[in-house]
């Protein structure tokens, strides 16, 4: 099967290389020249712009959007749509609010033009253990396009999750969920790294692999990084949030269901920016004020 790829990053250029390595066509093109020549380097075929992506599809056409969720995922649709034939089949793998997801799919149906969400879970691993795909819109479509979803993914590593927007909005709790995973480990190891015993975190992590209730592939990752790098002396304390977690504690306020662990590890995102924590400082004050306590002045 042939299909395009528009966004060549750290996802969608090994998503390329997926699908050539399972016999598919692809046609590649992103706005950097040289991504767009080291995908031809792999086999793609390589696309100067977005007409010229679009020409060399066949009729319907496939075309796989993977770039930053929001106002440039839009914006590329815009661009494609007056370029498309009724039966084509837009693709937005990326992290678009399940919301944006509906709206798309309801205004580009008057169209004939079919939309899809595929949630993509894996990362920069994706290319070698394959891609989990949770994916939003008409069943037709997905029987039409399993071969490529089930390139990209590992065995059962795809789902049809139900109409537009299912497949984000499923992705979206699964990143809630990765929230909270990643700030129990965090705060795990650092109870470990505090304590009285001189323990080697990386081979904690490995230990824990190995037959542990709390085994995971995210601990393998964590064991690599320790390995890689003992006291993460490397690393800043800056946690970015993509979006996904913010959506998932709105969904939770808005459905009445209670989320305490996602939603604080979501405001301690927050709180690893704060190079100077205001709320700190207040906290500080108050006990000084009420209890005399001793407080620390802050350096000059």
């Amino acid at each position: 099967m042939r299909i395009g790829m528009i966004g060549l990053g750290r996802m969608g250029g090994n998503m390329v290389e997926r699908l050539l390595q399972r016999k598919h066509e692809v046609v590649a093109y992103t706005r950097d020249p040289a991504k767009v020549q080291k995908a031809v380097q792999s086999g793609a075929l390589g696309a100067k712009d977005l007409a010229n992506l679009v020409a060399q599809l066949p009729s319907p056409r496939a075309i796989w959007v993977m770039v930053p969720a929001g106002k440039a995922t839009q914006d590329m649709i815009d661009q494609l749509v007056p370029m498309l034939s009724a039966g084509d089949i837009l693709i937005d793998g990326g992290n678009s609010r399940f919301t944006d997801d509906i709206t798309r799919y309801e205004a580009l149906k008057p169209k004939g033009i079919h939309y899809m969400d595929a949630g993509t879970s894996g990362g920069v691993w994706g290319l070698k253990v394959g891609y989990c795909l949770m994916v939003g819109g008409d069943v037709a479509d997905f029987e039409h396009l399993r071969p490529i979803y089930e390139a990209l993914a590992p065995p059962d590593g795809v789902l049809h999750c139900g109409p537009a927007g299912a497949g984000h909005y499923v992705k979206m709790v699964h990143n809630g969920i990765e929230y909270g995973l990643m700030q129990a480990y965090a705060e795990g190891f650092e109870i470990l790294k505090e304590s009285r015993y001189d323990l080697d975190l990386a081979k904690v992590a490995d230990l824990w692999n190995q037959g542990s209730v709390v085994r995971s592939w995210l601990l393998e990752l964590t064991a690599l990084a320790l390995h890689e790098d003992a006291k993460l002396d490397q690393l800043a304390p800056y946690v970015e949030d993509s979006g996904e977690g913010r959506w998932t504690v709105e969904e939770s306020i808005n459905l009445s269901v209670p989320a305490p662990v996602i939603a604080l590890s979501l405001q301690m995102r927050f709180r690893s920016r704060q190079d100077n924590s205001f709320s700190s400082k207040m906290l500080a004050a108050m006990r000084k004020q009420f209890g005399g306590h001793a407080v620390k002045t802050a350096k000059a």
